[in-house]
């Protein structure tokens, strides 16, 4: 009997035992559901944080390649803005050409010079040679007869680079561009201070925004001319002392073809002599000779061209004297430097003419050769060394 009441006491028991067993059962299946439902959510999470970051990475690129892109079209604008200036040059050319052979002939297309056109052209030359000399300021009447000295100042720097003072200013200051790609000046107070073993330490640093390309620059009247690394014929105006580009401007027709054969890095060679800013190339169209073209440094704009016959075959550099322009050659394995090719735009060498003047006590090559008209002396850049060159001048005929 009192085993029958233990039983009916138990089952109650046993069958809350169980039902509570079944609800904690569930509660675990319902935190089991709920821990994966949130792992779910933290993987399609992290999924959309990556595809977000992806994105992120392809805008940036996309970015970098649109501003490339609009870059090259800039340069591209520039560089066929500049195709466009010379091929208007060479059309107003051609056309000049024209006109005068149109001149030679009468109506009856008979071989015969009218008198009145003949004398027409005649005043025409006239009055073209007289606007260039009151542009050039013909009081200039020295020509070079030769180089009497050298003076190796320094070797400092690589092959190529080119050194110079500014004839445009009273101070004494040297400055030293090396190398034929580069974006740092050294400016030196002096040439004493130049020749120091420790002179980098004593000079002047003045950073370029945008870096020079050959070796053909030039400092006059507190600036500095040079030739765009990157660009085919941007010549970039530089104050030194406010340290930013004041102008700019494109040379038409150059930068397709080294200025000279043996200096291949340098496309535009700038240059001074008493009359101012100048600038040197070569072009195809005229089978590689040098054409000279006259600068105004203020405006920054082409004065007068020339067509030269001096060829930059065999050439290593040039220099402006006196309105002349003197082409110096070299073999290709380096050996005596010398000027062969001489050309007075004025006319009174009766150019082009081929002095032949050598350079003394010297083999190898030129970088550069800079005329100052100031002190009437050549500042060269040889083989990693610098150079002065002391000239015999003559008066012209």
């Amino acid at each position: 009997m009192v085993a029958l009441q233990v039983h009916f006491l138990l089952v109650p028991s046993l069958m809350s035992i169980m039902g509570a067993a079944q609800y904690v059962m569930q509660d675990a299946a319902l935190l089991s559901y709920i821990d994966q439902r949130f792992l779910s959510l933290e993987r399609r999470l992290e999924k959309c944080s990556q595809d977000l970051l992806e994105y992120v990475d392809e805008f940036r690129e996309l970015s970098k390649a649109a501003l490339t892109h609009l870059a090259r079209l800039s340069t591209d604008k520039a560089e066929l803005k500049g195709e466009v200036e010379n091929l208007l040059t060479r059309v107003e050319r051609a056309q000049r050409d024209i006109d005068y052979f149109g001149s030679l002939t009468d109506s009856n297309a008979c071989v015969e010079v009218h008198e009145d056109l003949l004398e027409q052209q005649l005043l025409e030359e006239a009055e073209e040679k007289k606007r260039l000399k009151l542009m050039l300021n013909a009081s200039c009447d020295h020509m070079l007869a030769g180089i009497r000295s050298l003076k190796v100042v320094k070797k400092t720097g690589g092959k190529h680079g080119s050194w110079m003072k500014d004839p445009g200013k009273k101070h004494a200051k040297i400055y030293l561009l090396s190398g034929s790609v580069n974006n740092v000046i050294l400016e030196f107070a002096n040439i004493m201070a130049f020749m120091e073993n420790n002179q980098t330490l004593k000079a002047r640093r003045v950073p370029l925004p945008v870096p020079w390309e050959g070796t053909g620059h030039v400092i006059y009247q507190g600036f500095l001319f040079y030739h765009r690394h990157g660009s085919l014929n941007e010549i970039v105006k530089f104050h030194l002392q406010r340290r930013n580009v004041a102008d700019q401007m494109l040379l038409p027709g150059a930068g397709r073809i080294p200025a000279y054969q043996l200096s291949p890095e340098t496309k535009i060679d700038l240059a001074l002599d008493e009359q101012g800013l100048w600038a040197l190339h070569a072009e195809p169209e005229t089978g590689g000779n040098i054409v000279l073209t006259k600068i105004n440094p203020v405006a920054m704009v082409v004065e007068h061209s020339w067509d030269t016959p001096c060829s930059s075959r065999d050439a290593e550099a040039a220099f402006m004297a006196c309105n002349t322009l003197h082409v110096v050659y070299n073999s290709p394995s380096g050996g005596s430097s010398r000027i062969q090719c001489v050309y007075d735009v004025l006319g009174a060498l009766n150019a082009p003419t081929n002095p032949g003047l050598h350079f003394p006590k010297r083999q190898g090559g030129h970088s550069s050769v800079h005329y100052n008209p100031k002190e009437r002396q050549l500042f060269a850049w040889g083989d990693g060394s610098q150079i002065i060159y002391k000239l015999h001048t003559e008066k012209k005929v």
